[in-house]
């Protein structure tokens, strides 16, 4: 019988975040699998942990993603660990959680830190549907083609950013979604020097013209405005409709949903989303 992937969550700069669970869980696994092994340990030392140690990072998570599998299907439990948050989100550990699923290897999570929903929640702007980017691509053009391809995107959007390149950010962002866009700036979080400025893309941008970025940053922008008045059909809202039951919502409930930014009749949205459906 093979054994078990744990995916724990770890702090993101407050050591008391880490739950008496996700110590339980380390303590418990035959060996713990690290981004960094020099930051898990000394994670390990406070809790007064010790397991074996294994590298798992981007630069060996196809070699070391197969060694982990070898030993989980012998029977080894693992728990996955990054240096702050929740492993496979944004993370290598993703390709080994696919590799677990593809061979029949349970994976289970202990959930904890997460930094891009800790910014989304103190962030003041809407929660209810958001898209996660992570980290925009160092290499300009390639950044510039990533958020022009959200120009339309009426979703609160979640940017993880370092310190080094939150100036040329900010100016990206200002020129795809204009300076007028509004913006939660989360810095440090959980740290001692935490902060949230919530301002406009501009503001932001002339902020730091004059100050020295310093920490990590999480960005929460506002979506684009949904579009006012626009002449939507039948037949599209009611595909509209069904797209979302698709992504987990009730039928009902998606009616209702697009009825609120189209204008037309939720009932006429449900009978038509019902009639295309039975279609297919």
């Amino acid at each position: 019988m093979s054994g078990i992937l744990y995916l724990v969550a770890t702090p993101i700069g407050n050591l008391g975040d880490f739950s008496p669970r996700a110590v339980e869980t380390l303590a418990a696994a035959d060996f713990i699998a690290a981004e960094d092994t020099r930051v898990s340990l000394k994670l390990l030392n406070h809790f007064k942990v010790k397991k074996p140690l294994v590298s798992y990072h981007e630069h060996n998570h196809v070699t070391a993603g197969q060694s982990i599998l070898a030993r989980l299907l012998a029977g080894e439990s693992c728990a996955l660990v990054t240096d702050a948050g929740t492993p496979a989100i944004s993370d290598p550990g993703e390709d080994l959680v696919r590799l677990c699923g593809e061979n029949g290897v349970t994976v289970q999570a202990v959930p904890g830190c997460c930094a891009a929903v800790n910014a989304l929640a103190v962030s003041g702007l809407p929660t209810g549907r958001f898209t996660f980017e992570g980290f925009l691509s160092v290499n300009k053009k390639t950044r510039r083609e990533h958020l022009a391809s959200l120009k339309a995107e009426t979703r609160t959007m979640i940017f993880h950013e370092a310190p080094h390149k939150l100036r040329a950010t900010l100016t990206d962002l200002c020129e795809t979604f204009g300076p007028d866009r509004r913006l939660a700036l989360c810095r440090e979080l959980t740290k001692l020097h935490e902060e949230t400025r919530r301002c406009t893309l501009g503001e932001a941008a002339a902020w730091y013209t004059d100050n020295t970025p310093r920490g990590e940053y999480v960005l929460v922008v506002a979506g684009a405005p949904e579009p006012e008045n626009a002449a939507v059909s039948l037949e599209d809202a009611a595909a509209q409709v069904l797209a979302l039951q698709r992504q987990g919502v009730r039928l009902k409930d998606a009616a209702k949903e697009v009825a609120a930014h189209t204008g037309l009749s939720r009932n006429d949205l449900y009978t038509a989303a019902l009639g295309m459906k039975s279609e297919d």
